[in-house]
């Protein structure tokens, strides 16, 4: 396993090692003994599971402090565009977003701690995303960026026009007017 840094702090890309043969292939997605030697130090306690089609977007996500979360997400099947913000106040990348292809193929992983927004965009019909998560979903401490916020201009590699988002994320408040608990530690 390859442990990537990103230029945003604590946001890491995990490269698996993958044993392919005539079969197919194995790897190990997730060993927590050895990811915590690799300094993931989140004890995750519940995995979650989305089959969507392509021009998808979830997000932007999250959960105040003290229900936050961190994640480890990766795409099963199909590829998605893959995005985290850093919301934590006093950050020296407060603000900024870091988007990653994670896919069948690539089999990457992205580790998002607590203190960041997260979404992702479906590039591919029939993709399945799979994330663990540290702590639990608490519906009532949810909060949430939304997707075309103008300050953060994310590019979803999506045509506007081909865009499907739910009703509950265009809702969503702006980075701006987002409520945001967090401190860079």
């Amino acid at each position: 396993m390859e442990i990537i840094k990103t230029e945003i702090p604590g946001l890491l890309v995990i490269k698996p090692r993958i044993f392919p043969d005539e079969r197919g292939y194995f790897f190990e997605c997730y060993n927590q003994d050895r990811y915590q030697k690799e300094g993931i130090e989140s004890q995750f306690i519940q995995d979650n599971e989305a089959e969507s089609t392509f021009g998808v977007i979830r997000g932007l996500h999250y959960q105040l402090n003290p229900f936050a979360q961190a994640k480890l997400v990766r795409v099963i099947k199909g590829r998605v565009y893959d995005v985290a913000v850093d919301i934590r106040k006093g950050s020296p990348t407060f603000g900024k977003w870091y988007g990653i292809e994670l896919s069948e193929e690539n089999k990457h992983q992205l580790y998002v701690p607590r203190g960041f927004a997260h979404g992702y965009s479906v590039l591919e019909d029939n993709t399945i995303f799979s994330y663990k998560c540290d702590n639990l979903y608490t519906p009532d401490k949810e909060a949430s960026i939304i997707f075309n916020d103008p300050t953060l201009n994310i590019d979803w590699k999506i045509p506007a026009e081909k865009q499907l988002v739910s009703e509950k994320d265009f809702k969503c408040p702006t980075f701006e007017n987002a409520i945001i608990n967090f401190k860079y530690e």
